[in-house]
């Protein structure tokens, strides 16, 4: 009877931790398609930097996270502020952002941001000034710090894409002048795509932004920020930031 009895407690133990996993809130979370190491998308799935941080720190507070694939960037900032995600995985913080999104104090990662040129056409860059009357390939929804964008939209001729190859292709085509990009991620790309030889990044930076993870206002996540604050801290004072960078570096240049 003893023996019985320790299995049935056992068995609802079990059934009482289940039935609690079970009940957890999933949420949504979307990111950046095009921009490794940080998240992208493969095979309908987002994965990288970001998506791995946000789904490890969310079930440290009790939460599932369903990671959406399949959008642009543009489409998933509006999921978001229509209330239809929950999460950003990685955002820039910028004017724009701030009415529909509420951002982590401390950065996921430091996004040095470059011009990537046509190896064979580069462009003079010194200062901004050097930009005006030239043709920008951006993503849609892309930014690059309020001060850039500013600057590009009252100064350059623009031509929006969906997808990143798209961007490439047309630099490497001569039919865009410049695009911004993160350096580490362009680089990654081009070698990707197999554009390596004929597109380069330019060694003057134009700024460095920084990723943050971001809830929707909507949401009410915002009272997690500050353990999320503190726990995005610990990642990056014991290294694991920095492993998981190099991690998924690897991942999308090996990945079919």
């Amino acid at each position: 009877m003893t023996r019985r009895y320790a299995l049935l407690a056992g068995l609802l133990l079990l059934l009482g931790l289940y039935s609690i996993s079970s009940s957890a809130r999933t949420l949504k979370a979307c990111g950046h398609p095009f921009y490794p190491p940080v998240s992208w998308h493969s095979a309908g799935q987002l994965i990288g930097l970001a998506p791995a941080i946000t789904r490890q720190l969310f079930a440290e507070l009790g939460y599932r996270v369903q990671l959406i694939g399949g959008n642009n960037w543009k489409r998933c900032l509006l999921e978001v502020q229509q209330g239809k995600a929950d999460i950003v995985v990685a955002a820039y913080r910028i004017a724009s952002r701030e009415s529909y999104l509420s951002f982590s104090e401390q950065h996921i990662i430091a996004d040095s941001v470059t011009l990537f040129v046509n190896r064979k056409q580069p462009i003079r860059f010194n200062q901004l000034e050097d930009l005006r009357g030239k043709t920008v390939g951006l993503l849609l929804g892309d930014s690059f710090g309020d001060s850039f964008d500013r600057f590009i939209q009252q100064n350059s001729h623009i031509e929006y894409v969906s997808r990143g190859r798209q961007n490439f292709a047309k630099l490497a085509l001569g039919r865009i002048d410049y695009m911004p990009l993160g350096k580490l991620s362009g680089r990654l790309q081009s070698r990707k795509l197999g554009f390596h030889d004929q597109v380069k990044p330019l060694e003057r930076e134009i700024t460095t932004e920084y990723y943050y993870l971001a809830v929707g206002r909507h949401s009410g996540l915002q009272q997690h920020l500050p353990f999320i604050n503190h726990r995005l801290r610990e990642m990056h004072r014991s290294g694991e930031i920095g492993r998981l960078t190099a991690r998924f570096s690897l991942d999308y240049l090996n990945s079919p």
